[in-house]
């Protein structure tokens, strides 16, 4: 059987690579490519009310507009949707919970060897989870710690502050009041043995929770 994939990703070169690493698969057919995430969504519709897809390979990042979790969530929540793999450089606890919420049936980093992604790829087709090893190990590590794992909402917020907003923003950007932004930084500090904005985002970056300028 052949699988029908989608290409989400904002650099025409990735994109390039992708397709020539995937067309050496005898059962892999690149149908379509899509350099926003927006433009990901779209042609997830269309396609399915055309001759369909089974996989679409998503990048997390695309510049100033639609995060590829968004467009997992959207694509994912319609009946008979294809499956979506992440297909990333970030491998930070913020970026893996959003696209596992998101409904990604894989979470891959780019460098993993061709042979890698061919098999995440098919295993994603087949209805089950493909996680880059380092991205499993890390989602263990917070099933092991639950109580000094930083939750996903947690998270959201401490990358907020990371990109520099106020409280202020950040209540405005998550429809959260101020006083919850607050209450979420105390637990972020405790959890991170930290008293300050500077020291959780410098030990969360350390930690790779998640992403720095």
């Amino acid at each position: 059987m052949t699988i029908r994939l989608l290409l989400a990703d904002d650099h025409p070169v990735v994109r390039a690579g992708l397709r020539a690493v995937l067309d050496t698969e005898p059962d892999f057919e690149v149908v379509a490519e899509a350099a926003t995430a927006e433009r990901a969504v779209e042609l997830a519709v269309e396609l399915a009310a055309a001759e369909g897809v089974d996989v679409v390979l998503m990048d997390l990042q695309f510049g100033p507009g639609m995060h590829g979790s968004e467009a997992t969530a959207l694509i994912t929540a319609r009946p008979g949707a294809p499956r979506v793999l992440v297909l990333t450089t970030y491998d930070t606890d913020a970026d893996i919970l959003a696209a596992v919420e998101a409904g990604a049936s894989g979470y891959l980093l780019k460098d993993a060897p061709p042979e890698e992604l061919a098999a995440a790829v098919r295993t994603a087709a087949a209805g089950q989870s493909a996680l880059a090893p380092a991205v499993a190990l890390r989602l263990m590590d917070r099933m092991r710690t639950p109580a000094e794992a930083l939750t996903k909402r947690e998270l959201e917020v401490l990358q907020l502050v990371a990109d520099g907003l106020s409280n202020q923003q950040i209540s405005k950007k998550l429809f959260l009041s101020q006083a919850t932004v607050k209450s979420h930084l105390v637990h972020i500090y405790a959890k991170l043995g930290v008293d300050s904005r500077t020291s959780a985002v410098a030990a969360a970056a350390t930690r790779r929770l998640i992403r720095t300028p």
